[in-house]
Protein backbone atom coordinates (compact mmCIF):
# COMPACT_ATOMS: atom_id res chain seq x y z
CA UNK A 1 0.00 0.00 0.00
CA UNK A 2 1.83 3.44 -0.65
CA UNK A 3 2.17 5.84 1.72
CA UNK A 4 -0.35 9.22 1.55
CA UNK A 5 1.53 12.15 0.32
CA UNK A 6 -0.66 14.99 0.33
CA UNK A 7 -0.12 18.96 -0.14
CA UNK A 8 -2.89 21.09 0.88
CA UNK A 9 -3.16 24.87 -0.59
CA UNK A 10 -5.86 27.48 -0.60
CA UNK A 11 -5.36 31.32 -0.24
CA UNK A 12 -4.65 32.79 3.01
CA UNK A 13 -6.87 33.00 6.01
CA UNK A 14 -8.59 29.78 4.51
CA UNK A 15 -8.40 27.22 7.05
CA UNK A 16 -5.18 25.28 5.88
CA UNK A 17 -3.45 25.47 9.49
CA UNK A 18 -6.96 24.39 11.13
CA UNK A 19 -7.21 21.97 9.33
CA UNK A 20 -3.69 20.21 9.79
CA UNK A 21 -4.24 21.15 13.75
CA UNK A 22 -7.38 19.19 13.81
CA UNK A 23 -6.33 16.64 11.55
CA UNK A 24 -2.97 16.78 14.38
CA UNK A 25 -5.80 15.95 17.21
CA UNK A 26 -7.83 13.02 15.80
CA UNK A 27 -3.96 11.55 14.75
CA UNK A 28 -3.03 11.48 18.11
CA UNK A 29 -6.41 10.60 19.52
CA UNK A 30 -6.25 7.26 17.31
CA UNK A 31 -2.87 6.73 18.66
CA UNK A 32 -1.03 7.75 15.84
CA UNK A 33 2.15 8.82 16.42
CA UNK A 34 2.79 12.54 14.73
CA UNK A 35 5.70 14.85 14.26
CA UNK A 36 6.20 18.06 12.43
CA UNK A 37 5.56 21.76 12.98
CA UNK A 38 2.60 24.59 12.76
CA UNK A 39 2.99 27.95 11.43
CA UNK A 40 0.30 29.83 12.76
CA UNK A 41 -0.38 33.57 13.30
CA UNK A 42 0.25 36.18 16.23
CA UNK A 43 -2.74 38.53 16.87
CA UNK A 44 -2.05 41.49 18.39
CA UNK A 45 -4.99 44.03 18.97
CA UNK A 46 -7.22 41.43 17.07
CA UNK A 47 -4.72 42.06 13.95
CA UNK A 48 -1.93 39.94 12.63
CA UNK A 49 1.35 40.96 13.36
CA UNK A 50 3.73 38.05 12.65
CA UNK A 51 3.95 33.91 12.80
CA UNK A 52 5.27 31.70 15.00
CA UNK A 53 6.41 28.23 14.51
CA UNK A 54 5.61 25.33 16.57
CA UNK A 55 6.66 21.77 16.90
CA UNK A 56 4.23 19.25 18.08
CA UNK A 57 6.50 18.56 21.89
CA UNK A 58 5.48 22.30 22.02
CA UNK A 59 8.81 23.92 21.50
CA UNK A 60 7.65 27.52 19.95
CA UNK A 61 9.50 30.24 18.21
CA UNK A 62 8.91 33.55 16.54
CA UNK A 63 9.41 33.29 13.19
CA UNK A 64 8.38 36.42 11.13
CA UNK A 65 7.12 40.06 12.91
CA UNK A 66 5.89 43.28 11.51
CA UNK A 67 8.09 45.22 14.10
CA UNK A 68 11.46 43.38 12.47
CA UNK A 69 13.86 45.90 11.11
CA UNK A 70 16.73 43.49 10.19
CA UNK A 71 16.84 40.51 7.78
CA UNK A 72 14.96 39.15 4.96
CA UNK A 73 11.11 40.34 4.58
CA UNK A 74 8.14 38.69 2.74
CA UNK A 75 5.25 41.27 2.31
CA UNK A 76 5.34 43.44 5.55
CA UNK A 77 6.97 40.70 7.99
CA UNK A 78 10.59 40.67 8.89
CA UNK A 79 11.42 37.03 9.48
CA UNK A 80 14.19 35.13 11.75
CA UNK A 81 15.41 32.21 9.70
CA UNK A 82 17.70 30.63 12.00
CA UNK A 83 14.41 31.06 14.98
CA UNK A 84 12.34 29.07 12.08
CA UNK A 85 15.17 26.23 11.43
CA UNK A 86 15.41 25.57 15.33
CA UNK A 87 12.32 24.51 15.28
CA UNK A 88 11.33 23.01 11.80
CA UNK A 89 14.86 21.39 10.78
CA UNK A 90 14.83 18.99 13.99
CA UNK A 91 11.12 17.96 13.24
CA UNK A 92 12.04 16.92 9.57
CA UNK A 93 14.76 15.24 11.50
CA UNK A 94 13.06 13.10 13.64
CA UNK A 95 10.27 12.74 11.02
CA UNK A 96 13.11 11.27 8.42
CA UNK A 97 14.18 8.75 11.73
CA UNK A 98 10.67 7.75 12.71
CA UNK A 99 9.21 4.56 11.74
CA UNK A 100 4.98 4.53 11.88
CA UNK A 101 4.91 8.46 11.87
CA UNK A 102 2.64 10.88 10.41
CA UNK A 103 4.43 14.17 8.94
CA UNK A 104 2.01 17.34 9.45
CA UNK A 105 4.04 20.39 8.02
CA UNK A 106 2.56 23.45 7.89
CA UNK A 107 3.58 25.17 5.79
CA UNK A 108 5.96 25.35 3.04
CA UNK A 109 5.56 28.99 2.06
CA UNK A 110 7.64 32.10 1.37
CA UNK A 111 9.06 32.79 4.53
CA UNK A 112 10.10 28.53 5.15
CA UNK A 113 11.73 29.25 2.19
CA UNK A 114 13.99 31.67 3.08
CA UNK A 115 15.55 28.76 5.12
CA UNK A 116 18.37 27.32 2.49
CA UNK A 117 17.98 23.88 4.05
CA UNK A 118 14.50 23.58 4.55
CA UNK A 119 12.99 22.91 1.06
CA UNK A 120 15.85 20.34 -0.06
CA UNK A 121 14.74 18.46 3.72
CA UNK A 122 11.13 18.23 2.74
CA UNK A 123 11.83 17.60 -0.87
CA UNK A 124 13.97 14.45 0.89
CA UNK A 125 10.87 13.39 2.92
CA UNK A 126 8.53 13.44 0.15
CA UNK A 127 10.83 11.12 -2.26
CA UNK A 128 11.20 8.61 0.93
CA UNK A 129 7.56 7.77 1.00
CA UNK A 130 6.80 8.91 4.40
CA UNK A 131 2.97 9.39 5.36
CA UNK A 132 3.16 13.57 5.08
CA UNK A 133 0.27 16.28 4.60
CA UNK A 134 2.08 19.83 4.18
CA UNK A 135 0.16 22.71 3.52
CA UNK A 136 1.75 25.44 0.36
CA UNK A 137 1.04 28.97 -0.30
CA UNK A 138 -1.48 29.35 -3.14
CA UNK A 139 1.83 31.05 -4.84
CA UNK A 140 4.24 28.40 -4.04
CA UNK A 141 2.62 25.23 -5.05
CA UNK A 142 3.12 24.78 -8.40
CA UNK A 143 6.99 25.07 -8.68
CA UNK A 144 7.01 22.91 -5.40
CA UNK A 145 4.75 20.36 -6.99
CA UNK A 146 6.99 20.21 -10.04
CA UNK A 147 9.32 18.47 -7.46
CA UNK A 148 7.42 16.20 -5.37
CA UNK A 149 5.16 13.60 -6.08
CA UNK A 150 2.14 14.30 -3.87
CA UNK A 151 -1.46 14.83 -4.24
CA UNK A 152 -2.93 18.20 -4.18
CA UNK A 153 -6.22 19.18 -2.58
CA UNK A 154 -7.61 22.77 -2.30
CA UNK A 155 -8.76 23.75 1.22
CA UNK A 156 -11.83 25.37 0.89
CA UNK A 157 -14.91 26.63 2.94
CA UNK A 158 -17.64 23.81 1.52
CA UNK A 159 -14.55 21.39 2.55
CA UNK A 160 -12.51 22.40 5.36
CA UNK A 161 -14.68 21.26 8.17
CA UNK A 162 -14.85 17.27 6.51
CA UNK A 163 -10.72 17.45 5.58
CA UNK A 164 -9.57 16.77 8.96
CA UNK A 165 -11.57 13.71 9.23
CA UNK A 166 -11.20 12.31 5.97
CA UNK A 167 -7.36 12.91 5.60
CA UNK A 168 -7.16 11.15 9.37
CA UNK A 169 -9.28 8.07 7.72
CA UNK A 170 -6.53 7.57 5.57
CA UNK A 171 -3.69 7.95 7.64
CA UNK A 172 -4.51 6.38 10.66
CA UNK A 173 -4.05 2.11 10.42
Amino acid sequence: MSRPRILLTAPPRTGKTTVVRRLAALLRAAGVPICGFLSDEILEHGRRAGFFVEDFTGRRAVMAHLSWVTGPRIGRYGVNVPAFERIALPAIRQAQAARGTVTLIDELGPMELLSPAFLPRCVALFEAGVPIVATVHQRTHPSLQARVDAELITVTPQNRDDLPEALARLLAP
